[in-house]
């Protein structure tokens, strides 16, 4: 069983940083793709960024504008997404999400999924 938890989110100001992070646990000596994705209040999910296993690959929504980050240390299979500047429409629930074959912006795509941290951002 794979498990995936996330850790970090809270309350920033406007223009204020958060870290999230990520681990995922499974059976030994599976590295995972892993990725963000985010949920507002009456909107849908959607993918925030991603790293490939080789933690060469990344890949960003275009609304980061170079704000966030994903870092991982996939030997690790852990995650992290430094998130600077924040603003209000960033408020949101963050999940991570995990894979052992696909690396991409499709989060149906993703098998493993964490319950999610809630970042909140105030004026």
């Amino acid at each position: 069983q794979v498990q995936v938890i996330e850790s970090g989110g809270g309350l920033a100001q406007v223009g204020g940083s958060l870290r999230l992070s990520c681990a995922a646990s499974g059976p030994a000596n599976t590295v995972y793709n892993m990725g963000w994705f985010r949920q507002a209040p009456g909107k849908e999910r959607e993918f925030v960024a991603a790293v490939g296993q080789s933690n060469v690959w990344t890949n960003y929504k275009d609304f980061v504008n170079d704000r966030f980050a994903i870092s991982g240390d996939n030997g690790r299979n852990t995650i992290y997404l430094q998130m600077n500047d924040l603003q209000l429409e960033d408020t949101a629930k963050y999940y991570c999400a995990a894979d052992e074959n696909y690396a991409g912006t499709m989060g149906q795509r993703y098998t493993h999924w964490g319950q999610g941290t809630q970042v909140t951002v105030s004026a």
